[in-house]
């Protein structure tokens, strides 16, 4: 009989212990609620409490905003992302995330609030629905999951009040001081990021649309230049008067009318803004270290300095760190590694 009793007040304290983690996460527009109690999955790691970053005296009461998405697969790279952010700036308390979120997941809501007890955040969910039937399948399958496509709707997500994002993915890390990045002079664009005017910029599209006598002249009056859109500065409002969602969404039909592209949702965005986006320093998105698309193999740095490295592409830091077949870059993302059984210490 004592044994039964101790049973149910275990379990009635786990479901205090879980309903209080759960009731303490900010809440957002997309309405987290208390929902079935589930054990821990194995899906979601364990990270380590990151240190506390403090504002330096000069810093005044604005906001930076930054947003990213998330989810149990990329968490582990979302982690250290948040982490270099705070780690390399001035003012790390008046930086102010908005998380979007497809799939309710406890264990990740609960991750970042015990990771980072201090951070300033909100989550949002990202409904599913709204690109169920435009996604055209591309040459990578994680390139065809709805969240990836978050993006295009964060103006639609983002509270009326907050004018300029940073949009970042999960995938990187900031070496330097983001506010460098967020004061950028849009100069009346929707959008700053670097520019890449020497890439082939014919590759992004098929024949089928370079073929097409109508779909050629999209970029009429345009130099088109690629951008990656894993690193962007947004005017919010701005694209909410040019129906900028709009816009990429129609691009969206025609893929599925006729394949003009393969690459998921960044050809949309290159279609809609090529040639007409702010260019900022190539600095701020040393990207493609994880590799191509299709194999993931090693690359080295390019040449200059560095605020923002990024492994877009197939192969991703962790993987390659737990796999023992690192790259060479990727032991400089292994110090921001929170891991909690990761072998690659932060020393401290």
């Amino acid at each position: 009989m004592a044994s039964c009793t101790l049973i149910l007040l275990l379990g009635l304290l786990s479901f205090i212990i879980v309903a209080n983690t759960v009731s303490s996460l900010p809440s957002s527009s997309g309405g987290i609620r208390l929902g079935v109690i589930r054990k821990p999955t194995a899906d979601v790691p364990v990270f380590r409490e990151a240190p506390a970053f403090r504002n330096g005296d000069s810093c005044g009461p604005h906001r930076i905003h930054i947003v990213m998405t998330l989810d149990a697969n990329y968490l582990r790279g979302t982690m250290a992302a948040i982490f270099s952010i705070l780690r390399h700036s001035t003012c790390p308390e008046n930086m102010e995330f908005h998380f979007l979120w497809a799939r309710f997941d406890r264990e990740v809501f609960s991750s970042i609030k015990s990771t980072f007890p201090y951070l300033n955040f909100k989550f949002y969910r990202f409904d599913s629905n709204r690109v169920r039937g435009k996604i055209s399948k591309s040459i990578r399958q994680s390139l065809d999951q709805p969240l990836n496509y978050a993006r295009i709707y964060l103006a639609d997500i983002i509270p009326s009040d907050v004018k300029r994002v940073i949009y970042l993915d999960s995938d990187l890390l900031v070496v330097d001081d983001i506010a460098k990045l967020w004061e950028v002079d849009l100069e009346d664009r929707v959008l700053a990021a670097p520019e890449y005017c020497h890439a082939n910029f014919t590759y992004y599209f098929s024949n089928l649309f370079w073929l097409d006598p109508v779909l050629a002249k999209t970029f009429h009056g345009r130099r088109p230049c690629y951008f990656n859109t894993g690193v962007m500065v947004v005017d919010v409002e701005k694209w909410r008067q040019v129906q900028l969602t709009q816009k990429v969404e129609g691009w969206m039909t025609v893929q599925k009318q006729k394949r003009i592209y393969h690459l998921g949702s960044l050809p949309p965005f290159l279609l809609v803004l090529a040639g007409n986006i702010k260019g900022v320093d190539h600095r701020w998105n040393q990207h493609g270290l994880g590799g191509d698309n299709m194999e993931g193999k090693c690359r080295s740095l390019h040449p200059g300095p560095i605020s923002l490295l990024h492994w877009s592409g197939k192969g991703k830091p962790w993987l390659r760190l737990d796999s023992r077949k690192p790259c060479i870059v990727d032991h400089l993302w292994a110090p921001y590694d929170l891991y909690r059984s990761s072998l690659h210490v932060l020393e401290e």
